[in-house]
């Protein structure tokens, strides 16, 4: 026999629900006993972007049973609601300012890169169960357009980018994160991820350009996959996009 369950998503969750249901409270029938997590998910939210859920007005976690006739709250990761900080579960999980990016996203990982994240972007990855795991056993977030790779049990923290503008996604990342203490641009290697450390000029004569010995005297190296950067055009071009990031984010 079926039962049923009251659910109310608040904010930024009523993206993933069709126009005609956002910004009100559903019905939700179900049999058995299923955990919070899967019938939020069966609703259209992926667990990652929930951050305190409220049954009967009292703290839950995912892995909770629903029961008949219980009212569910379910709200995002967003400063919006102070008051009920101290009921967060993202806040109970490892801290962590690392990404892994599906296969879609290689203009983000690049931008993210420069701006000095640890970003893990590998086309060869083979499918998203793959990247679920790699998430969870080096506590990586995952960025993605796919929501149902943020359904996977094994994702603890993730987003799913309203965007698909890459600028407009770099925003959306810090933003959401409250990254903008954290940025450290030019320190990553935007090929491979590694970080980058200083070299002399006499060590990498051989591989710079004959007009890049004349002007330029500063370069850093990528020990791991061997490029190498200077302050050319293409740097002020970075500079530029990095300037032009600040405003949005409420940076001077």
């Amino acid at each position: 026999m079926n039962a049923s369950a009251q659910f109310c998503f608040y904010a930024a969750l009523n993206d993933f629900l069709p126009k005609a249901k956002r910004n009100k409270c559903l019905d939700y029938s179900f049999t058995g006993s299923p955990a919070l997590k899967d019938a939020i998910e069966a609703l259209g939210i992926p667990h990652p972007e929930v951050d305190v859920i409220l049954v009967n007005q009292h703290p839950a976690n995912l892995q909770q049973t629903l029961k008949p006739q219980d009212r569910v709250e379910v709200f995002p990761a967003l400063p919006a609601y102070p008051e009920l900080k101290t009921y967060s579960l993202l806040a109970k999980l490892p801290a962590s300012s690392k990404f892994i990016l599906d296969v879609h996203l290689g203009k983000l990982a690049k931008s993210l890169r420069l701006l000095g994240f640890d970003t893990l972007f590998d086309i060869n990855i083979p499918d998203d169960k793959a990247i679920a795991i790699l998430s969870k056993i080096e506590n990586r977030i995952v960025l993605t357009r796919d929501i149902g790779l943020l359904k996977h049990k094994e994702i603890r923290r993730g987003y799913w980018l309203r965007s698909q503008n890459p600028t407009e996604q770099v925003r959306e990342v810090i933003n959401y994160f409250q990254l903008q203490d954290a940025l450290q641009p030019f320190t990553r290697c935007l090929a491979c991820n590694n970080c980058l450390a200083p070299i002399s000029k006499e060590e990498v004569w051989d591989k710079i350009p004959p007009k890049t010995k004349l002007y330029f005297n500063d370069f850093y190296h990528c020990s791991h996959c061997g490029r190498i950067y200077w302050q050319g055009s293409h740097y002020d071009k970075m500079q530029a996009f990095i300037l032009s990031l600040k405003p949005s984010l409420g940076m001077q």
